[in-house]
């Protein structure tokens, strides 16, 4: 009983190593009044749902209608602040954690069942497998979120969202991580999260590919006040590995503005280690769903510099579903767009019309409208949505 105890501290010691871990340059007219107002009627839509299959308890909703409230003169702020130009310098870059030998000893240990439907969300967050990560698997504010166990997770403003694909995602993070792999990465620097504490939610979930291929950034949404990820990016990013994609989901500062810094350092931490994570920069492209779409369309259009980071090649295409953005130039890249026709967050004609203004500026676009279909259906697995995000790869691949 002595050794297995010493052994069960030393897998916990393993799994910790290598887990541990301003502003954009205005344009002042980069996101106009207009924007800001149709993000804080995304953030805070009509739709006061979670799932088409329930809905979340009072107190949880009650928490997340006070925290809108706030999120959303947030916004409104956020965007246009003075200029920085601080490039990715030594001192800044976090280090990919160092590989260790935790694959032989996890290996021989972990016995326990995979998770489940009915296996509690505190036990995912808490799991020693993924270190001090954990907590960033769902929601930072747990106001934003209900159900106990991962059948029953809830998550504000989303619908349609698959039990079976929230567990598989728990499963594929925890027999990856139990194996050695390292499936997430810092993207600031500890110098950094100690100057800044809020940085310390911030991080790059991996969900590999094929080694030497192209790669992907998945970027939830949640309103700006919160990451929605286990509906919003992980089941994207999931989807686009088994294509044999290298697929990210970044973790970011929810807020208009620190939200597209911490995808430009997600960016910027993927080229400075396209090596050793085996990725192929080139043609990369950019996926969002809601806030998430808006921050893909602005670090699309902008570039990782417009937001702190030194100047590197923009996307190839942005990925994005569902959000009432209507900002275009001829700096955006090819686009593809999809969204329901219930959605009473973000109108379908408004993304249609963006659209049709890009396409007539020469850039390629695509546009898919779902009859039925309400906010947030994520990758829209059981409804007419299903494989919308094959079509989008497809609109990706004709960019190489």
């Amino acid at each position: 009983m002595n050794k297995l105890a010493a052994l069960s501290a030393m897998i916990i010691m393993l799994c910790a190593v290598g887990c541990n871990s301003d502003t954009q340059p205005s344009p002042s007219d980069s996101v106009s009044t207009a924007e800001s107002t149709s993000a804080s009627m995304e953030q805070g839509g009509s739709e006061n749902s979670s799932s088409d299959s329930g809905s979340r308890s009072e107190d949880a909703g009650n928490s997340a209608g006070d925290k809108t409230q706030q999120s959303m003169s947030e916004i409104s702020s956020s965007i246009g602040s003075e200029e920085s130009t601080k490039p990715v310098t030594t001192e800044s870059k976090p280090n990919i954690p160092p590989e260790t030998a935790t694959e032989e000893v996890i290996g021989t240990v972990i016995t326990s069942e995979p998770y489940t439907r009915d296996t509690r969300i505190s036990d995912v967050i808490s799991d020693p497998v993924f270190g001090n990560y954990g907590r960033l698997i769902f929601p930072v504010d747990e106001g934003y979120y209900s159900g106990a166990t991962l059948g029953e997770l809830r998550l504000t403003w989303y619908n349609n969202i698959d039990p079976d694909k929230t567990v598989e995602i728990a499963n594929y993070m925890r027999s990856h991580a139990a194996m050695g792999d390292v499936i997430f990465y810092d993207i600031y620097s500890e110098a950094e999260k100690a100057t800044d504490p809020w940085k310390n939610d911030t991080g790059l979930f991996f969900f590999k590919g094929n080694s030497g291929e192209k790669f992907a950034v998945c970027s939830a949404g949640g309103g700006f006040a919160y990451v929605g990820a286990m509906q919003d990016s992980f089941p994207h990013a999931l989807e686009l590995s088994k294509r044999g994609y290298n697929a990210f989901a970044v973790i970011y500062r929810p807020g208009a503005q620190t939200a597209c810094e911490d995808l430009s350092r997600a960016i910027a931490f993927i080229f400075e280690h396209a090596d050793e994570l085996e990725v192929d920069t080139d043609c990369y492209s950019l996926w969002g769903g809601s806030a998430g779409a808006r921050m893909s369309a602005w670090v699309g259009s902008y570039g990782v510099e417009g937001f702190g980071e030194r100047t590197l090649p923009h996307a190839g295409a942005v990925i994005m579903q569902y959000t009432g953005f209507s900002e275009y130039s001829d700096n955006d890249p090819p686009t593809y767009v999809c969204v329901g026709d219930s959605d009473g967050i973000a109108n379908w004609r408004t993304m249609k019309a963006r659209l049709d203004n890009m396409s007539a500026l020469g850039i390629d676009t695509e546009f898919h409208v779902y009859e039925g279909l309400r906010h947030g259906f994520g990758i829209g697995t059981g409804t007419v949505a299903e494989g919308w995000l094959g079509d989008a790869v497809k609109f990706w691949e004709k960019q190489f």
